[in-house]
């Protein structure tokens, strides 16, 4: 490893003022600072968020040398006290068993969390026992023997092998029990120590707000577990709680402490709905319609355009909503989004297997209208979660009775509650409340659909297939909405529909298909 990193690291990581002036185009003269990984995070989490005072921590991979730290957030400052090192890692820790378990690390941790409720938490003592010692304030020490990644190219050891039963699963081969029972284990303990370390901290800091990010902050399943059994009464996380989350947070920290600018707390938080990206006008969208030969219908009445778009979900087409400016962050919420009918049984296999291009089991998270998110979900009265970052189990009353039989994948063909389409297999859900406030058009479609169906959920994804980011422009979200069997394309005030499009194709995936027999 040390072999394949420096030829990068000479040309170009240990000159980073010089790469930087030279991608600003040599305008930029002035000072460059360098905050600290774990800073970043922890400014990026505390600065926007609605507390003049609250808790601290991040949970990440590695930043320098600090894989985890906590402090305290006050006014126009924020102090880091605390930090477990590398090689030491809650999120290598999970890096590792995406890697074993088949999944591209780095971008499949997703893949494992929503892999997890498939499975049950076999090995979660051998874990416990075996790859790390665990204290009660969430800090400990991995044993390196199971792992590669401090000197090799592979996050585990042939001693990993051993413990686990064999070598790590192939990319893209069949999924075993196996691969099922490692994610549900290494999901429950990474639970534990993130319900630890925030027990410890309030114990630290007496405060009731708490404040999280860093690339384990998007385990929305752990997020949840310390909302609902932790000490705190309010939490925020940060939307791009990941490295690209360490921009916005570098900003704040220098304008905020380290240039000592007054910070004023907004409420609901200063993020605003995390919509920091491009909008474009209905001119341009007119323009690039126009010269595509697209078929479009213009509608600029709003209530007329939310209904009609409440009546095309209700008739169970997927929506590709293009609107506003785009979401920062690795959540489509909205503005950047594919929309359709929680209620639909056989909406997840559609947009698994003809939208989206991806694995069956992958789960998808609902939209609710705040003011209704305790009757479908294990939520308080208008809780707030608009950045879909918490899981909550939906309610008893909501849920249907199941007889289960079905061990592994097969549990997918289960119906398990009024809203199945979000309702994952452990009858859990990650979701994001919409309000007026925040979400605009969104919470207008979607209290159409509410007043057509009284239904106030629907499924929201993100708008890209497998593999590729989320959509930016409208040239972007067309292609994809003509390479996918989308329904509907909304691009602001336009509506297209996918049959009145010249050459419109059906698009299907044989290697998922023929999981379901579709083919």
């Amino acid at each position: 490893s040390f072999l394949m990193a420096m030829p990068l690291w000479m040309r170009q990581k240990l000159h980073l003022p010089r790469e930087i002036r030279h991608g600003l185009g040599g305008e930029y003269s002035r000072k460059i600072v360098f905050c600290e990984h774990h800073e970043s995070h922890a400014a990026s989490a505390f600065f926007p968020s609605p507390f003049d005072e609250a808790a601290v921590i991040t949970f990440d991979g590695v930043g320098e040398w600090a894989t985890m730290s906590s402090g305290k957030g006050s006014g126009n400052r924020v102090e880091l006290t605390h930090e477990l090192q590398f090689p030491h890692s809650l999120g290598l820790l999970y890096s590792a068993l995406t890697y074993f378990c088949g999944f591209k690390v780095n971008s499949g941790e997703y893949k494992l969390m929503g892999l997890a409720p498939y499975g049950k938490p076999r090995y979660a003592e051998t874990m416990l026992a075996s790859l790390m010692d665990l204290k009660d304030d969430g800090s400990f020490r991995l044993d390196m023997r199971y792992f590669n990644y401090c000197q090799g190219l592979t996050m585990t050891s042939s001693a990993f092998d051993q413990l686990f039963g064999g070598p790590p699963r192939a990319p893209e081969s069949d999924l075993t029990q196996r691969e099922m029972d490692l994610a549900a284990s290494v999901q429950a303990v990474t639970e534990e120590v993130m319900l630890r370390v925030a027990r410890h901290v309030h114990r630290q800091t007496g405060s009731s707000n708490l404040c999280i990010a860093g690339g384990v902050a998007l385990n929305c399943v752990g997020n949840g577990r310390i909302l609902r059994e932790g000490p705190f009464e309010h939490v925020w996380i940060q939307p791009a709680a990941g490295d690209a989350g360490g921009a916005l947070g570098t900003a704040l920290f220098i304008w905020h402490q380290l240039l000592d600018n007054s910070r004023t707390v907004e409420s609901p938080d200063a993020q605003r709905g995390s919509l920091l990206g491009p909008k474009f006008a209905d001119g341009a969208i007119r323009a690039f319609l126009d010269q595509t030969g697209a078929v479009y219908h213009h509608i600029e009445d709003e209530a007329v355009l939310c209904t009609r778009i409440a009546e095309l979900i209700d008739s169970e087409n997927v929506v590709g909503l293009m609107q506003g400016r785009m979401e920062f962050g690795p959540r489509a919420l909205g503005c950047r989004s594919i929309i359709g009918d929680a209620r639909s049984p056989k909406m997840q296999t559609v947009m698994n297997l003809k939208i989206k291009f991806r694995e069956s089991f992958r789960p998808f998270a609902p939209i609710v209208l705040r003011e209704r998110v305790h009757e479908y979900f294990d939520m308080r009265e208008n809780e707030d979660s608009p950045y879909m970052l918490l899981v909550a189990p939906v309610r008893e009353a909501k849920r249907l009775r199941v007889d289960e039989h079905n061990e592994g994948l097969a549990k997918l063909n289960t119906l398990r509650s009024e809203v199945p389409a979000i309702t994952h297999v452990d009858y859990s859900a990650r979701v994001q409340t919409v309000d007026g406030g925040r979400h605009g058009r969104l919470y207008d479609i979607m209290k159409a659909f509410e007043a057509r169906t009284g239904c106030p959920v629907l499924i929201n994804t993100s708008f890209n297939v497998r593999g590729e980011p989320i959509v930016c422009t409208p040239e972007d979200a067309y292609h994809c909405f003509m390479n996918t069997d989308m329904d509907v394309l909304v691009l602001e005030d336009f509506v297209l529909l996918k049959t009145e499009q010249p050459h419109a194709e059906t698009h299907e995936r044989d290697q998922y298909l023929s999981q379901f027999a579709l083919d």
